[in-house]
């Protein structure tokens, strides 16, 4: 049996923000959450990747030259709990809020690497 601690007044990094939405960090639930589309979402880091994985694995290119193709998109996720329909222009701005928040996480690693490195 599994217990888990409840968190009363979780605590929000900003990571990344536009104008469509925004990617917190929780360092006391060990989570990401995500407001976009009108929702605040919970996930695993395992479960962000796979996010940004389905995410930029929407060609758009593609479906603004096809007549035929719709203009929405399902991002479903196996193993996470949120489901997301998207139309092309929130493709777009999902794509640029997960880019800049990996930008950002690769950033800080650079920066930590930098400054607590032991000389060798």
């Amino acid at each position: 049996m599994q217990v888990k601690e409840a968190v009363v007044n979780p605590k929000f990094i900003e990571v990344f923000t536009t104008k469509q939405g925004a990617i917190y960090q929780c360092d006391s639930e060990n989570c990401w959450y995500i407001d976009f589309a009108g929702k605040l979402a919970r996930f695993d880091y395992r479960c962000l990747l796979r996010l940004n994985k389905a995410i930029n694995s929407v060609d758009i290119e593609k479906r603004l030259m096809d007549a035929k193709s719709p203009d929405m998109e399902i991002i479903f996720i196996c193993a996470c709990d949120d489901t997301y329909v998207l139309t092309l222009p929130q493709i777009i701005a999902f794509k640029e809020l997960l880019q800049g928040t990996f930008v950002m996480l690769e950033l800080n690693h650079i920066i930590y690497n930098r400054l607590y490195r032991t000389a060798v």
